[in-house]
């Protein structure tokens, strides 16, 4: 029968995982790095996998494909192997969220505050709040981004600037990257995370290279794309590790 069903567009694919947590029937999986679609009676042709794609590899299309099989996607939910198959998404790119007041920065149950681990150990403790933090891996919808303060920073600036987690991670949600590795708009992303979400705040954290100014004007733009009114600064960082503005 002829009727809609998703394309996957393998050269765009980047094996992230995202499409087959997404997808509740289990039409997808990963196979040899590459998300495909598997079981073409399993897709039902509303395409939940479509907005949790960071690089538009998935698309609709009306073609020959057998009929939605709701019987045999129960019974394969039944069995366990959507189960199996959701495990095989790229750990790197899993949604979670650390309790850092709780936990210390540790996942262990029972560990000191962030403030009193810091105190016994000796060491700094993350501020990372959640995962993925690569703006092309985040989702446009997550819990950790309702009420949050926002923090877009050039990757490098963690390197360079030493107090990173504490001035800047500290009670934000991050994201990263790089405009001059990645051959992605980071300002669609970065709409839609703004308009889909309660984000209170936005800082912008660069570094004093020119290529980090496409960072901040992808940030820039999302601001006015989204059409709210959201405080935000910009913060950069000399290539030695000094803050040169804010």
């Amino acid at each position: 029968m002829i009727r809609k069903i998703i394309h996957i567009d393998e050269e765009k694919c980047n094996g992230c995982g995202l499409c087959a947590n997404a997808c509740h029937e289990g039409a997808i999986d990963l196979v040899n790095g590459k998300a495909k679609l598997v079981r073409e009676n399993f897709c039902d042709g509303f395409g939940d996998c479509l907005p949790e794609c960071p690089t538009g590899a998935i698309t609709f299309e009306e073609r020959e494909a057998p009929a939605y099989d709701a019987e045999a996607v129960k019974q394969a939910k039944n069995s366990g192997r959507r189960k199996e198959q959701r495990a095989m998404g790229c750990p790197g790119s899993r949604l979670m969220q650390f309790n850092r007041e709780n936990n210390g920065g540790d996942r262990a149950e029972g560990a000191e505050t962030a403030e009193r681990a810091a105190a016994g150990y000796g060491r700094p403790v993350s501020r990372l709040g959640q995962w993925p933090v690569q703006i092309k891996l985040l989702p446009e919808r997550a819990p950790f981004f309702d009420g949050a303060k926002l923090l877009i920073a050039a990757d490098c600036t963690a390197y360079a600037y030493a107090s990173m987690h504490e001035d800047f991670m500290r009670d934000r949600v991050t994201v990263i990257g790089c405009p001059k590795l990645d051959d992605v708009d980071y300002s669609e992303k970065l709409t839609a995370i703004l308009t889909n979400n309660d984000i209170r705040g936005v800082t912008v954290v660069r570094m004093e290279v020119p290529c980090c100014g496409g960072l901040q004007y992808a940030a820039e733009q999302a601001l006015r794309n989204s059409g709210k009114f959201i405080p935000w600064q910009v913060v950069t960082i000399s290539v030695d590790g000094e803050i040169l503005d804010r």
